[in-house]
């Protein structure tokens, strides 16, 4: 048997044998417009091009580590593989796309430092014809116990004279539900912690999108710089913040692991324009395939949702039934019973499995049914968790016949909390259970492997019109550029008591400063395969754009960006099965667009169309006419107006 002191000498003329790699890589995009470097010359860098033009200058890569060195110095690229993958797959969920291709080179690079402690690491980076990706693993240290990340030191490097739209939270633990404010990027500092996607625009052919995907056993990341004001520099280094475990400060502790740990997909999304961003599906692309069995039982769809928004909040079996009954006439497959249909939440003896003494739920699903319509529930965070309440309670909703779940107040995206929304989705899909997250950290693709996630809100909605002037058409028409490139987002639509601007008050019942065609683009331009509308009855049955909300599709077979700039305006065309759906918002100017319906099969077709009638936000006109594939539509929208329309077969 070889002895200690031999085993080691071993060990040390084996690393002294490793051949000398390049310590250089270059990885390019399938069409071969898009290039990433990797340098290993005394740091890890990484760079980023595009049509020639750099977007991302050289940037630091590795982590600091609480009682260890740092890394990502001084380290020796051991190994590399090169690959290249070509397939395309069908979502049980079809936000945007039925068919979805995933298409990219991806280059593997096995690394170990030089010197003491001798770590390892791993990185993959892919080359998409539409964005950037790459990851870490690092793996378990020597001294036994937890390694624990203080920072990773991921950053990005960019112009200062880029633009950027920022959603600057302020605070770790928010419902990420804040505006997307146009900015220079060098308004970028250390005291900012900016929400993600972060939309940037190089030029006018050059857009790009910082985000994250497929969050596992690892905190939420957003974006600060190394600038501690905001003066105007030539380069601005934006940098990697982790949400920091409970507890832990600014400088604490932001990730724990024993074993081999992945980070979250670092990614940056390219497009000559923003629209094309919103097309693309490099969000689920990097997430892994679906995991159950059997998904036939996920079925998105409309829902009605009772009048916590619209008015006083009235938990009783009339209002439940009224709301039942709007589903039912409008063909929608849902109903949301909202907040206290358990009585007080959000205390010790809060029960998720017993009704409030008011509602007969076995009368409540009974009539439902009798409908053809499913319910969903509403859940406090905390009431979930506690005493592991749900391992009860979703049977038990199952056996309801309860078709999801809404949970809200999570206000976090740590180490815990992310694993906590694993736990809960794949407890969930055990009981076929669909789930809807408010309060919530921004989606990451996690729709690919659980379909069952359906939608989630970490977003500036509906509801703020109810007490607030913040949702302006400004902010509206930013939403798609932004927080939509990151997946589904529960916005709440359909406010039909509709004001101008100067006319608006605060209150119930709820009014929405644009157009009755702007609300209803909004069923069209926003994702969400679970839609949650969120007036009153009286406010749509029967009245104008009613028969274009009538058995509305909430999944598309296809989509595409006909125009539009953040905070200015935006028309999406999405196809369903044969039919086409198409919405335009604007913001608080007026506005006439054309666009070209090239989209379309050769034939005629017919398209009924919903219109502003100007200055008066209230009314629409609907008209029809024929079209084809040469066609050229011109429309005309309201300030904060809209326009819609449905193409059909002739």
């Amino acid at each position: 048997m070889m002895n200690l002191k031999a085993c080691c000498n071993f060990v040390a003329a084996t690393l002294m044998t490793i051949p000398a790699f390049a310590q250089s890589f270059k990885l390019v995009s399938p069409d071969k417009k898009v290039i990433v470097e990797v340098s290993n010359t005394g740091s890890l860098k990484y760079t980023v091009s595009s049509d020639g033009l750099t977007i991302v200058y050289p940037s630091l890569l590795g982590f600091e580590f609480k009682d260890e060195p740092a890394m990502g110095t001084n380290m020796t690229v051991t190994d590399h593989k090169e690959h290249s993958i070509n397939q395309t797959w069908v979502p049980v969920v079809k936000a945007k796309h039925s068919l979805i291709t995933d298409r990219y080179n991806e280059l593997e690079l096995n690394l170990i430092e030089k010197s003491a402690p001798m770590r390892r690491m791993t990185m993959w980076f892919r080359a998409y014809n539409d964005g950037v990706a790459f990851r870490y693993q690092l793996f378990g240290a020597d001294k036994i116990g937890d390694g624990q990340i203080v920072k990773e030191l991921t950053d990005f490097n960019l112009s200062a004279k880029a633009k950027t739209w920022v959603a600057d939270y302020g605070s770790y633990t928010s419902s990420q539900e804040t505006e997307f404010k146009a900015k220079n990027l060098h308004h970028i500092t250390n005291k900012t912690i900016a929400g993600l996607p972060l939309l940037v625009e190089l030029d006018e052919h050059h857009y790009a999108a910082f985000t994250e995907a497929n969050i596992d056993n690892y905190p939420g990341f957003y974006i600060g710089s190394t600038q501690t004001d905001t003066v105007a520099t030539e380069k601005i280094s934006l940098t990697t913040k982790l949400s920091p475990l409970p507890g832990e400060g600014e400088d604490g502790v932001k990730a724990r692991f024993t074993n081999n740990v992945f980070t979250p997909w670092r990614v940056v999304m390219l497009a000559g324009t923003p629209g094309k961003l919103i097309e693309s599906e490099l969000i689920q692309n990097l997430n892994p395939p679906c995991v159950l069995k059997d998904a036939g039982w996920i079925r998105p769809g409309m829902s009605a949702w009772d009048n916590w928004w619209s008015g006083d909040v009235k938990v009783d079996m009339p209002t439940i039934k009224k709301y039942i009954d709007l589903a039912s006439k409008e063909h929608w497959p849902y109903m949301l019973i909202d907040w206290q249909w358990y009585g007080p939440f959000n205390r010790p003896d809060a029960d998720i499995t017993k009704v409030a003494p008011q509602l007969n739920m076995p009368e409540i699903l009974a009539y439902a049914k009798a409908k053809n319509v499913k319910c969903w529930l509403w859940l406090y965070s905390s009431d979930v968790n506690r005493n592991d309440n749900f391992e009860k309670a979703f049977p038990l909703y199952e056996q309801w016949g309860i078709a999801g779940i809404k949970i809200d107040f999570m206000d976090r995206d740590d180490q815990q909390m992310v694993n906590w929304y694993r736990l809960i989705i794949q407890t969930a899909a055990e009981y076929h259970l669909m789930v809807d997250f408010h309060g919530a950290f921004k989606p990451d693709g996690i729709e690919r492997t659980y379909p069952n996630m359906v939608t989630r809100e970490g977003v500036l909605g509906e509801e703020y019109s109810k007490f607030s002037t913040r949702i302006t058409a400004g902010h509206n028409t930013t939403l798609p550029f932004t927080r939509m490139l990151a997946g589904p987002m529960d916005y709440t639509p359909g406010g039909f008591i509709n004001v101008k601007k100067s006319d608006f008050r605060q209150g119930s019942p709820t009014q929405i400063m644009n157009s009755r065609c702007a609300e209803l683009a909004k069923f069209v331009i926003y994702e969400s395969p679970f839609t949650v509308y969120c007036d009153a009855p009286e406010n749509i049955l029967g009245q104008p754009g009613a028969d274009f909300l009538n058995k509305i599709p909430t999944v598309w077979d296809d989509i595409k960006v006909l125009g539009g700039y953040p905070g200015q305006y935006v028309i999406i065309a999405k196809r369903s099965g044969k039919d086409w759906y198409i919405g335009a918002m604007t913001n608080e100017s007026e506005r006439t667009i054309q666009f070209k319906t090239d989209f379309l099969p050769a034939g005629n077709y017919i398209l009924t169309s919903w219109a502003d009638v100007l200055s008066f936000p209230k009314n629409l006109t609907r008209s029809e006419r024929t079209v084809s594939a040469n066609s050229v539509i011109n429309i005309r929208m309201d300030s904060a107006g809209g326009w819609v329309g449905k193409i059909t077969g002739k």
